[in-house]
Order: structure tokens, then sequence, then C-alpha cells
């Protein structure tokens, strides 16, 4: 195998050496993040690397339990407009699953900014992001009993799921503000309203 080369016989430890020494290399980013988004390395395949919907990272089948780990692999994931989520090093690209979204977020924090509220998140792997112009938070409803899914952005187009006890408290927070003449739930943060659904609909709203 030629360095820097991944394949499925790579253990979790060895691949994140790897993904570490790469990413050394390329030096780091704002918030000492590598600067993924200028990366533009081969696409060596997919690995058996996978993000389920509860935020556990699983590696050949087996849950990559040291948080370490997990947060270094976090910091050289890439969502790319294929809609595919990759681990990307300066030499090499591989695509990874993700059930939901790449990140839980599972913590909030309410503060004040210029008389204006402002939500402050972390997620599962150690990023604290505030709910804003630059990491909007958007919300899908799904299933047959209306679940509400709240997501905020992370950073290029990873996002992190508001997890369920968050979002109750999230919820608690909304308020009705007029969109374009129409009435909508709202959450507000960093001088952005975000709407979550038309009032009139909250009722039949499962949470």
């Amino acid at each position: 195998m030629a360095a820097g080369e991944i394949s499925e016989k790579t253990d979790a430890a060895g691949l994140a050496a790897l993904i570490a020494r790469a990413a050394g290399d390329g030096g780091e980013g704002k918030r000492g993040l590598p600067p993924v988004d200028r990366w533009n390395p081969p696409f060596c395949g997919d690995i058996d690397m996978e993000i389920r919907a509860d935020g556990t990272w699983f590696y050949m089948g087996t849950p990559i339990g040291r948080a370490p780990l997990v947060r270094l692999f976090s910091t050289v994931l890439r969502k790319d407009d294929d809609g595919k989520t990759y681990l990307v090093t300066p030499v090499e690209k591989v695509g990874i699953r993700v059930a939901d979204a790449p990140f839980l977020a599972v913590e909030m924090n309410l503060s004040e900014r210029d008389g204006e509220p402002l939500l402050t998140f972390r997620t599962n792997v150690g990023d604290v992001v505030e709910a804003g112009e630059e990491h909007p938070l958007r919300f899908v409803i799904q299933g047959e009993h209306d679940e509400l899914k709240p997501y905020l952005l992370v950073r290029g187009r990873l996002e992190a799921l508001v997890s369920r006890a968050v979002m109750y408290e999230l919820v608690e927070l909304g308020e009705v503000c007029d969109v374009d003449g129409v009435e909508m739930f709202c959450i507000r943060s960093g001088g952005r309203r975000f709407a979550v659904m038309p009032a009139e609909e909250l009722g039949a709203l499962s949470r």
C-alpha cells in the first residue's frame, strides 16, 4: 500500500494517524480546523465508516469509542455538492456513510448580543456554534407523527441535528412573527428569524 493510501484493512487508529499527519502538513484554517475546502485530492473510494443518526461513529461495524479519534475525523469531514460526505486530506478523499447529519447538537445556551437573543450550540464533537447569518437553523417536519427536526449549519455543507432534549428547549423560545404577511412560528438568534412552521399548524405538531 502506497504511503498515505487508505484501505479497508487500515484500522481506526492507523487511519487517524494518517489523517493527523496529512492535516498537519496542510496547515490549519480558521478556528484551528484544517482547510479541507481548499484541498482537491483524488477520490480513493469509499470506506466502511458510518455516522449513525444518534451521532455514533462506526468503523468496519465497530463503534469508535475514543472521543479524540472521533473529534479528529470530524475535523476533516467535507460534504461536496454531490451530496456525499468525505474524509479529506491533502493527498486523498474517501467516502463515508452518514445516516442523517454528521454532527449532533447536544447543548444550547441562550444569551444576548446587541439587544437580540443569541443561541449558542455545542456539538457532540466539540464545535461551538452561534446560530445566525453564517450558521442558520432550518427545520424539517417529517414522518407520520409530524416529528420536528431542527438542523444547524456548522461549516461548509455540514449540519448538526439538534438533539431531542435540546429541541424541546429550542421550541420553548419560539414566538409568532409575521413573515411576508403570514403568521409563522419562529426562532430568533444572532439578528435572524428562522421560520419553523405556519403558526396555525403549531397545534398539530408532535414533539
